[in-house]
């Protein structure tokens, strides 16, 4: 069924949410990806409806970046807009509001993957512009660089997708 509609033709953008909203943060504008974004809009998940404006990141570098969440707070890691970066900027969801400053990854690069649980905010690969094994990881209840994690077995970026241990609000 239909639920409703992006305010924009979205290209690349990263998903984030708590268990009552969703959230699309950075993205490529329109068909041909040659403008960046720095729009974040969100929908309310328990009823259907377009998407609504969240805020504002503080750079467009979100095209390219890896998303992660808490119940609380939502990370937008790295990205590609239009060079390759090492920001983290966090949300918090329950609020309306442009990103903040969160922090910077160990390293600058594109298209990380994503994951989180409730406290934790991990993002595994990307490219510099080879594909690069770096695992960074951050705790999300609060602001801070990046930590190593460790090592990929190889190098990936932009098909890589990532899951939680978390399921709406349940923890």
């Amino acid at each position: 069924s239909d639920f409703g509609d992006a305010n924009n033709n979205l290209t690349s953008h990263k998903a984030l949410s708590s268990r009552t909203r969703g959230l699309i943060a950075g993205h490529f504008v329109g068909p041909q990806p040659t403008q960046y974004s720095n729009v974040i809009d969100f929908v309310t998940i328990a009823t259907t409806g377009n998407a609504t404006d969240f805020g504002d990141m503080t750079t467009t570098h979100g095209a390219g970046a890896g998303g992660a969440s808490s119940s609380t707070r939502g990370l937008i890691a790295g990205g590609t807009s239009p060079d390759k970066n090492n920001f983290i900027q966090f949300i918090t969801i329950a609020t309306t509001g442009n990103s903040t400053d969160f922090g910077d990854l160990t390293s600058a690069r594109g298209y990380p993957s994503g994951m989180s649980n409730s406290t934790r905010g991990v993002f595994a690969g990307g490219y510099t512009p080879t594909q690069v094994n770096t695992i960074d990881f951050v705790n999300i209840a609060t602001t801070g660089n990046a930590n190593d994690f460790g090592d990929l077995s190889l190098g990936a970026n932009f098909v890589t997708q990532a899951t939680s241990d978390c399921h709406g609000g349940l923890s």
